[in-house]
């Protein structure tokens, strides 16, 4: 792991005069995937709530400096971190280094994520080992250090997952047996880190309004959008607000949960 102190950011104080209400205040969050979109919203977010973030990424130098300096600029004080959460070693070197530079963690939140569609029936499997790596990495290489690592009493994972994890999507076997898995582990997880007073749960997101929607065919979108309770596609940053939600001090009461932002596409 490569930790690029260059880009460290200092504290920049924040104007708080009718900004969000920072509830997480003096709270050290990791996000891993920080630099993709459903990343960088939630990397936003928990700025916004009082945490200094941990900035995760794996190979994007270049996206990962551009989301520091809007975070530092909205008055965020944030770190990146590279690692390659898709291996053992790379988990643990990544954990090994916050417990070096903060002593405890508050708040995980895995976004990042490996796609590689391919037909059910004909699948690469290397390839769909690698989205189960990535998809189950943190929770799995790293939960004997998690349980020490969280701070007792107020420790919050959030996993991001699918609705591919449980409806069938062309293509996408390979990310949604591995979103399933990683929902099976949180549920475990939960259960075991439960007594420690620490919350483990997901957050399922359907399509998103994002720029890879907007280079689909407008029949194609219109489709999707259709199919919503809403009429739109849920945004980044509507999944990112549930993800911030969970890790607030009032969501300590929710073990295992899955909660599904789709705009209500799964009503219908």
């Amino acid at each position: 792991m490569t930790v690029d102190t260059t880009a460290e950011a200092t504290a920049h104080p924040a104007d708080h005069s009718g900004g969000p209400c920072r509830t997480l205040s003096d709270s050290v969050a990791l996000v891993t995937g920080a630099t993709g979109g459903l990343g960088r919203a939630i990397a936003g977010k928990l700025v916004a709530a009082g945490c200094e973030v941990l900035l995760n990424y794996a190979h994007d130098s270049r996206a990962a400096l551009d989301v520091e300096r809007r975070l530092v600029k909205a008055g965020g004080t944030v770190r990146l971190v590279r690692a390659d959460i898709g291996t053992p070693a790379g988990v643990v070197r990544l954990l090994d280094d916050i417990r070096r530079t903060h002593g405890r963690l508050d708040v995980l939140v895995h976004s990042a994520a490996s796609f590689h569609p391919a037909p059910t029936a004909a699948p690469h499997v290397g390839r769909s080992l690698r989205d189960g790596a990535v998809a189950l990495g943190p929770l799995l290489y790293g939960a004997s250090r998690l349980g020490e690592l969280m701070t007792p009493g107020k420790g919050r994972i959030v996993a991001v997952s699918s609705t591919g994890a449980h409806r069938v999507v062309p293509g996408y076997a390979g990310a949604g047996m591995a979103k399933a898995a990683l929902e099976t582990l949180v549920r475990y997880l939960a259960v075991e880190l439960a007594e420690r007073g620490v919350a483990v749960n997901a957050v399922a997101a359907d399509k998103l309004a994002d720029p890879g929607v907007d280079a689909l065919p407008a029949d194609v979108r219109e489709r999707l959008e259709r199919r919503t309770a809403t009429g739109r596609l849920a945004s980044p940053d509507e999944v990112a607000d549930v993800v911030a939600l969970l890790c607030r001090p009032e969501a300590g009461g929710l073990h295992g949960q899955v909660l599904t932002v789709d705009g209500g596409a799964a009503l219908r």
